[in-house]
């Protein structure tokens, strides 16, 4: 393992020392430059005649793959492409990303990076992270002295269980954790060099997986109870001892235990779950912005979740806190919600209650009065039609579930409906837009899950919110990394929601969208990384130096796609 940092030397500019030449220099995605290396680097690291003659400039590079980028005409085709480049040259394909970043984050992240995820095992690609797998328990420190890079500040781990909408996609989540990582880059400015993705290979119950010859994981079964949770705990535990102040954000980890793992962990380790925490943020950000363009104050709000799965209940859980920091008591809070899985509503009399979804189970003895289509299955529009929500979010992956008769019954009592179609890629959308904004002639205020193009509405051109948690989680990132938090609180995730809410300007017009554009993203990660900074400094969690700065600390933090000039070791 070898280290390269850039000089602190402030009286010349900035270079890094490296070790490697000719075409081991040129192996390494981090430090390639192709043909940006210059004429003096080439003598020195022995590149002479392994490059064309031309030298380059980063910026003419990005505008060359963005004509072969435009070559490709389908959306795996052209992840497949971006992926090449990341594989080839790092700075060159963020440089190419920040660029293009409402193009092209879709092509990396949700929803496209789904259809990477199905397709892992028949792709040929250049080695990425880690893998520990099960029947290397005894060997996870090991493991981890083989990682690259040496130093490490955030961590992104998944088993792959619960993948976007398509469920256990076994050692296929490594895109996942890939992906989330250069989000974090992309829309977070964290530096890509001393990031780690980890995928806990622990089996897969994916039939499909277990009998393809061309599957690459642990061909078992997923390991479960106790096996499962002394495994995360010796991950845990290897980690902690490698990288004490390290971020360790979880994602795609099935219902079943992802809730488990972050209570347990979370006051033991520096840690996250996308899944529940970045989305839920997000989600209470597009409320708070909705509420305003609504008129209607949050505690006067009656919520469905259709999906009381991990994003589900997460998503409920920052909500509980917003209604909380409103003024609301726990249990005023809790009644707000009416939350709908495979089974129907919640309720007390609901068999195989998970306990995350305990808190949100209404009384059954409060359905007395309700009508009630098919007693005893209390569906969605049995809900809608006795409960006359006022925000209704989806998180089922249940194609079409927010029907016109659903959500007009829900307009026909509510002037301004919040709706949220949350769930991905797009084939699993609980409604579209375009849908939505028709059957309430306009009025509807509207985020999803996944990016729509613009609607025509009666000669007016609308812009759809995307919900995505790439507008919450790399802010929540740089702001813990920068305060060196001990924990990652309620206070500090309630102060990133708050954040992400101010850039909305939906309450000055009904149409206008309720979050802002993804390129936007350079000025909301500062706001939100400050918020949070600020917050765990004040709770006492923060063990940054308390005289510094912190404004300072994350400007100084924020990593932008350039070359240096290099110098041998």
């Amino acid at each position: 393992m070898f280290q390269f940092k850039l000089s602190n030397d402030h009286n010349q500019e900035p270079y890094i020392k490296i070790p490697l030449s000719g075409h081991d220099l040129l192996r390494i995605s981090k430090l390639n430059k192709g043909c940006s290396f210059s004429q003096e680097e080439r003598e020195t690291f022995k590149l002479t005649g392994l490059l064309p003659h031309q030298v380059e400039s980063l910026e003419q590079q990005t505008v060359r793959m963005y004509e072969q980028f435009q070559e490709y005409h389908t959306n795996l085709s052209k992840n497949i492409y971006l992926n090449s480049l990341y594989d080839y040259n790092e700075t060159l394909f963020y440089k190419l990303i920040s660029q293009h970043l409402e193009e092209m984050l879709p092509i990396i992240y949700t929803p496209t990076v789904g259809e990477a995820v199905e397709h892992f095992n028949l792709e040929h690609r250049k080695p990425r992270g880690l893998y520990i797998s099960y029947p290397d328990l005894k060997k996870i420190d090991a493991i981890l002295d083989h990682r690259f890079p040496a130093d490490v500040d955030l961590i992104v781990a998944t088993d792959g269980e619960a993948v976007l909408g398509i469920g256990d996609q076994g050692i296929g989540g490594i895109n996942i954790a890939v992906a989330k990582l250069m989000v974090y880059t992309l829309c977070g400015g964290i530096n890509p060099h001393r990031n780690l993705p980890i995928q806990l290979d622990v089996g897969t119950n994916n039939e499909i997986l277990l009998n393809d010859p061309m599957y690459l994981g642990w061909r078992h079964e997923r390991i479960s109870g106790q096996a499962y949770d002394d495994f995360i705990e010796a991950f845990v535990n290897a980690v902690k001892r490698k990288f004490p102040q390290v971020l360790l954000h979880w994602e795609d980890v099935g219902r079943s235990n992802a809730r488990r793992i972050l209570n347990y962990y979370r006051d033991k380790i520096c840690t996250f779950n996308g899944d529940i925490q970045a989305t839920g943020v997000v989600t209470v950000a597009c409320i708070l912005a909705g509420i305003k363009a609504s008129g209607t104050p949050l505690t006067r709000h009656h919520i469905v979740i259709f999906g009381a799965g991990t994003a589900g209940v997460g998503i409920a859980d920052q909500i509980q806190q917003a209604l909380r920091h409103s003024g609301l008591s726990a249990e005023e809070a809790i009644s707000k919600f009416w939350l709908i899985d495979k089974s129907g509503l919640l309720t007390d009399q609901t068999p195989g209650l998970l306990d995350f979804q305990k808190p949100y189970a209404r009384k059954a003895s409060e359905l007395a009065s309700w009508e009630l289509q098919n007693s005893p299955f209390v569906g969605l529009l049995d809900v809608v039609k006795n409960v006359r929500p006022t925000i209704l979010i989806g998180c089922s992956t249940v194609t079409g579930a927010f029907t016109k008769e659903i959500v007009q019954a829900m307009r026909k009592r509510v002037s301004r409906p919040i709706i949220m179609p949350l769930s991905n890629p797009l084939t699993k959308s609980e409604a579209t837009p375009h849908d939505l904004i028709r059957w309430t002639k306009g009025q509807a205020i509207i985020a999803t899950g996944s990016p729509y193009p613009d609607v025509i509405y009666e000669g007016e051109q609308i812009r759809v919110a995307q919900c995505n948690n790439a507008f919450s989680f790399p802010g929540i990132g740089l702001g813990t990394i920068a305060a060196k938090a001990r924990h990652i609180t309620d206070g500090m995730l309630w102060a990133a929601a708050q954040a992400l809410s101010h850039f909305s300007h939906a309450h000055h017009h009904p149409l206008e969208p309720i979050l802002p554009k993804l390129t936007e993203s350079k000025k909301i990660r500062r706001q939100i990384a400050l918020a949070v900074a600020l917050r765990a400094r004040e709770e006492g969690i923060a063990e940054v130096d308390p005289a510094l700065d912190l404004e300072h600390i994350i400007d100084n933090m924020i990593w932008e796609p350039r070359y240096y000039p290099y110098r041998k070791e």
